[in-house]
């Protein structure tokens, strides 16, 4: 009896629907914009925390790194002065990793050859857009790299500085697309370098892509890139995650060592956690949610008050039909829950169209910025309750009015 009734009620809502089709169409494209804004703006933004969890947290929350941390800005006596740290020089990152012995840490040694790389195969070569990384045994692992064809460098290709290198996802849909790449050979600055590995995946981050590299072990890199002022970087993994801040101190007073500073000068160098970077810019994100919600409650705010309106004005409008239904029987509660089941519908309908736009529109920015789109399941489940919600506290002020009409009163009117 009760689905019946149920049934009967979103039969006769859609016939009201239909009947005031223009004013419905505004009223679901009002509750929309604000769904719209709440789904677009938390689609984009879980896509650049995926984007940010997927690009720095494959590195490892267990690694930092030594770099040389130029431009930081200090106030001195209310004149701001830049601070250049020096470059770390090729004897200070050896001596640095020679030094540091903490337990449960690997370090690393690498630095960017160039940027603007040309790489050759047979007849063909690429833009010259490519990194050439110099790396050792243990970069690989320590940057949360993987390969998916072919192996990683081990201690005797950098011992005995072996022509090999690994390259990056894109050379397989590029320079190297329909053949095997591994052992095949690549020209770099007129040397040949057999291809021993296949690095997985990584996408861009910010319009960079990490698909565009070639790693060759550090000491060929050296021989074959001769440029001033090469800055290192050594990376250091520890495989126990409690002992990180004590690694850190260690690594900061061996730095300090290498650096031959007294105690009372700073640090002329920077120590960076791979966690940093995503605890601050998810840090920010957060602010993006508060802001997203506040706009979307604005909006949506504006869209119960147009719901409660038509549903008001079409209350007025149906007196006469009201007091017909309650003339043949109709209780109290069956009027308000008509009324209530149709306010519930353009809500739903809203929310709807809204969850659609706002996802297509929080797809469309996550692409142009090469942010990895994933599905805003919280979004879309905040989008569904706000609408319900919009939809609750629109109907209940008319469903009550409509029930509480007198049926002689509600028969006369014209």
């Amino acid at each position: 009896m009760m689905l019946k009734l149920f049934k009967e009620n979103i039969r006769i809502a859609f016939g009201s629907i239909k009947t005031q089709l223009l004013r419905t169409i505004l009223t679901v494209l009002i509750i929309a914009i604000g769904i719209t804004a709440l789904v677009g703006i938390l689609t984009v933004v879980t896509a650049l925390e995926n984007t940010v969890s997927t690009n720095f947290a494959s590195m490892g929350a267990n690694t930092f790194n030594i770099k040389q941390y130029a431009n930081t800005v200090r106030n001195r006596g209310g004149n701001e002065r830049e601070v250049i740290n020096p470059i770390i020089s090729y004897p200070e990152a050896v001596a640095f990793k020679n030094k540091y012995k903490y337990p449960f840490t690997e370090t690393s040694l690498s630095f960017t050859a160039t940027s603007k790389a040309e790489v050759k195969f047979q007849d063909t070569k690429t833009d010259p857009e490519i990194s050439i990384i110099g790396v050792d045994e243990h970069y690989i692992s320590n940057s949360g790299l993987e390969t998916t064809l072919g192996r990683s460098f081990n201690q005797f290709d950098i011992d005995n500085n072996t022509y090999t290198c690994i390259v990056g996802s894109d050379f397989e849909k590029g320079l190297l697309k329909d053949v095997n790449p591994i052992d095949k050979v690549i020209s770099i600055r007129g040397a040949r370098f057999k291809v021993i590995g296949v690095l997985k995946e990584k996408g861009s981050t910010f319009g960079n892509s990490q698909d565009l590299r070639v790693l060759i072990p550090i000491q060929v890199a050296r021989s074959l890139f001769t440029a001033p002022n090469i800055n290192y970087t050594m990376s250091v993994m520890v495989s126990k995650k409690e002992l990180l801040d004590q690694a850190i101190d260690d690594a900061t007073s061996v730095m300090r060592r290498v650096r031959k500073l007294s105690p009372v000068k700073d640090n002329n160098f920077g120590i960076g956690r791979s966690d940093d970077l995503i605890n601050r810019i998810l840090g920010i994100t957060k602010y993006l949610d508060w802001a997203s919600a506040i706009i979307s409650v604005i909006t949506i705010l504006g869209s119960s008050i147009a719901l409660m309106n038509i549903m008001i004005v079409s209350v007025t409008e149906r007196t006469r039909e009201i007091g017909v239904r309650k003339a043949l029987g109709a209780k109290r509660s069956t009027v308000a829950f008509q009324f209530f089941i149709e306010t519930l519908l353009i809500g739903q309908i809203g929310g709807l169209v809204g969850i659609f736009l706002g996802m297509l529109i929080g797809f469309g920015i996550a692409t142009a910025m090469s942010f990895t789109f994933v599905v805003p399941w919280f979004a879309i489940l905040i989008a569904f309750g706000t609408s319900f919600a919009v939809a609750i506290v629109s109907g209940l002020y008319p469903a009550i009015k409509a029930s509480k009409l007198d049926p002689i009163e509600a028969l006369r009117y014209e």
